[in-house]
């Protein structure tokens, strides 16, 4: 008598996720790791709480919280096993590390402060078995940086998000408005439209405020003939957008034809020539040599690009001191800028995804086409 195959029901991201974390562990020697990163804890296991801690080993995983995020860690994290605790890590670690069994603990040191280390180091001491406690940096960051399909769904979301709100906020801007009020409309057009909330503080910057990179939206009003840098982005399911636009109302001088066109040639170099195994190093210079050969390479004082996920910054990067490599399925931003003080700036950005090992771009929002006019 034939028999049927029953194929075995597919693994979920989160089990594929911790998956390759125990690969990473047993790579390092390790036999278990804390994690207590926010956006380390939610990529693994899909709690969104702001409070607590994975422990996960070789073959158990396990959640600690308070009572506040209980009910909702078992709701978001169906991979775990959710433990309630109380206090701090010197209350309940020995306890959990001693029931696991693991002696070598790996710990986000660049995430875990000096006092909560120091609660790790005083349960370990109250142990009867040895254990050791382990500095480890990056292991789950490496496993963040390239994307799989449930995340570039939601990248996707939200980039869309933010494409539309720029169409919108491009035809409601009106000189008078302030830059609070811009910041405020592109901030309520994205949340009535399913926004988690902001990537990260929307930048708007009238005039010479737009030569500072990270300028603070303030009673600055908009201005006929002057560039106004626009850096925003929303945010679906937890994964971050992040797309700049300079526009202008009215006609440009000289001085913003120049420069607008001299950073979008940058830009759309960098993003027709990346390609993967370039390091971080290599691809910021696609951009920065275009620049830099136009006489404005002191203008252009940050990195070209950075990683964007569950983060707003996030590994790869794009930049001079980056040696890491840029691969298949990592998400980074392009953003070339010039500022010159006293005038403006001028930066353009877009999130493209390394696929076929070569830079897609996935932001679709209009760009000025200066040449064209």
């Amino acid at each position: 008598m034939a028999t049927t195959s029953v194929n075995a029901p597919s693994k979920t991201p989160v089990q594929r996720r911790l998956e390759k974390l125990r690969a990473k562990l047993e790579e390092q020697g390790l036999d278990a790791i804390l994690v207590c990163q926010a956006e380390d804890r939610r990529y693994l296991s899909g709690f969104h709480g702001t409070s607590g801690w994975l422990l996960i080993t070789r073959d158990k995983a396990i959640l600690s919280t308070d009572f506040r995020y209980v009910e909702q860690a078992a709701q978001q994290a169906p991979d775990f096993e959710v433990r309630q605790t109380v206090g701090g890590a010197d209350r309940w670690f020995g306890q959990l590390a001693g029931m696991l069994g693991p002696k070598r603990w790996g710990f986000e040191a660049a995430h875990t402060s000096l006092a909560e280390y120091r609660r790790l180091v005083d349960a370990v001491s109250q142990m009867t078995q040895q254990v050791e406690l382990l500095p480890t940096e990056g292991i789950v960051e490496s496993l963040r940086a390239v994307k799989d399909e449930s995340e570039l769904a939601a990248l996707g979301q939200a980039i869309a998000l933010t494409d539309a709100a720029l169409v919108h906020i491009s035809s409601w801007m009106a000189p008078g408005q302030t830059e609070q009020q811009v910041a405020w409309e592109l901030e309520r057009y994205m949340r009535e439209r399913g926004s988690d909330g902001l990537a990260f503080e929307t930048i708007v910057g009238v005039g010479p405020n737009g030569a500072m990179p990270h300028h603070h939206p303030d009673a600055t009003p908009v201005r006929e003939g002057v560039p106004i840098v626009i850096d925003m982005g929303a945010r679906w399911d937890g994964y971050c957008a992040d797309m700049t636009r300079t526009l202008l109302l009215g006609r440009p001088d000289d001085t913003f034809k120049k420069v607008y066109d001299l950073v979008l040639g940058a830009q759309l170099t960098c993003e027709e020539t990346l390609e993967a195994g370039m390091t971080g190093h290599q691809g910021d210079a696609l951009a920065r040599q275009v620049i830099e050969q136009a006489g404005y390479g002191d203008k252009f004082g940050h990195g070209t690009g950075h990683g964007v996920g569950l983060y707003i910054h996030e590994d790869p990067r794009l930049a001079r001191n980056f040696q890491g490599t840029i691969e298949n399925g990592m998400t980074v931003t392009v953003e070339p800028g010039i500022y010159l003080p006293g005038w403006g700036g001028v930066r353009i950005e877009d999130v493209v995804l390394l696929k076929g090992g070569r830079a897609q771009v996935i932001t679709k929002a209009p760009k000025l086409e200066l040449a064209a006019r």
